[in-house]
């Protein structure tokens, strides 16, 4: 068992498995440490992978609007011809396109994405209006409208093989990758939603510097060698 005197602050670096879910990171993380006071720097949804900036004790937790603000990467996979409710492979289909966008098509939607851009935030969302989370609303049906929100987004193209499209994003604080996929989709006359997706950094902390969260998952495992004081 984890010496909680030993393992008392710190910042630690994890890559989040497929599946799991951000809270379920933190309740392991709890078990693991016997500390109570454990946060980090932005959720992943379920389907996603990678880094997760985990904050362990009253000290840094206290710090998570700075660690929230940082810009992020990622590495995006966009599925065409299908659209889901949520933009992501965990949401309903709502649309089908049989249209096949050809690469030049590809080359010219990825070109207007880039920049300062306003973006919609998606229903299935944690941001709240009025005091209400969006995705407790979606979840009951109910669409509200959503003022658009400045962002700002570099993206690199990957690979094409229809109908899967793989991107390179870095962007702001706040940027939603499942509505830049939704859009990417609707620019291309045809649909789309995120499939995958993978947390690449986080301001200065980076996905290779990061351990497994399956190590985590042994009761004998000692992060405290893991943890960082500063960023």
């Amino acid at each position: 068992m984890v010496n909680s005197e030993i393992v008392s602050k710190g910042i630690l670096l994890v890559d989040k498995s497929k599946g799991s879910t951000s809270f379920k990171l933190v309740s392991l993380l709890r078990k693991l440490t016997k500390i109570d006071k454990i946060g980090h720097s932005g959720t992943l949804d379920p389907f996603a992978t990678g880094l997760m900036v985990m904050l362990i004790g009253r000290e840094f937790t206290r710090r998570s609007d700075e660690f929230l603000t940082s810009d992020k990467e990622y590495q995006a996979t966009l599925h065409l011809g299908i659209s889901t409710d949520s933009y992501d492979i965990d949401g309903q289909v709502v649309s089908r396109s049989e249209k096949i966008p050809t690469l030049h098509e590809i080359e010219l939607a990825v070109q207007t994405f880039q920049g300062d851009l306003l973006q919609i935030p998606p229903m299935f969302s944690a941001k709240k209006i009025q005091g209400k989370k969006l995705y407790d609303l979606a979840r009951q049906g109910i669409s509200i409208e959503r003022q658009p929100v400045p962002v700002r987004v570099q993206i690199q193209f990957i690979r094409y093989e229809y109908p899967h499209l793989e991107l390179h994003v870095s962007c702001s604080k706040g940027t939603y990758i499942r509505s830049l996929a939704h859009d990417i989709g609707l620019m291309l006359g045809t649909y789309a939603h995120l499939s995958a997706l993978t947390r690449l950094r986080s301001g200065s902390f980076h996905l290779a510097d990061a351990i497994s969260q399956t190590r985590l998952q042994d009761p004998h495992f000692d992060p405290s060698p893991y943890l960082r004081l500063h960023p």
